[in-house]
């Protein structure tokens, strides 16, 4: 006869459920988990740094641009004796024009 489903499980002799561990293998897998974890966070968080300063760093030199652009507008407008606030969009089409490789916007 097999066992009675009302008595439990059949356990073998001399088996305590309470001593059962994953092992030395099940140890070294979530130690591996982990720590390919923690490098993927570190280098995540580095990326995500990395993306910022280049941005801040974009931001500061194109308002840098923009301030000599505009001085320079200004200069030659005030010398031909014509308004002294230029065309923004002009502006940034002459700057593109004059050798901004970067931009692979279209003149307009």
């Amino acid at each position: 006869m097999g066992p009675n489903p009302v008595d439990g499980p059949v356990t073998p002799p001399g088996f305590d459920p309470n001593t059962v561990t994953p092992g030395v293998v099940g140890f070294i897998a979530i130690a591996l988990v982990a720590i390919a974890s923690i490098f993927l966070l570190v280098d995540m968080s580095r990326r995500i740094r990395r993306v910022r300063y280049r941005g801040e760093v974009r931001e500061r030199l194109e308002a840098e641009q923009q301030g000599t652009d505009e001085l320079r507008a200004e200069k030659l407008m005030v010398a031909e004796g014509g308004p002294a606030y230029p065309d923004p969009a002009a502006l940034a089409a002459e700057r593109r024009v004059e050798g901004d490789e970067q931009d692979g916007r279209p003149v307009a």
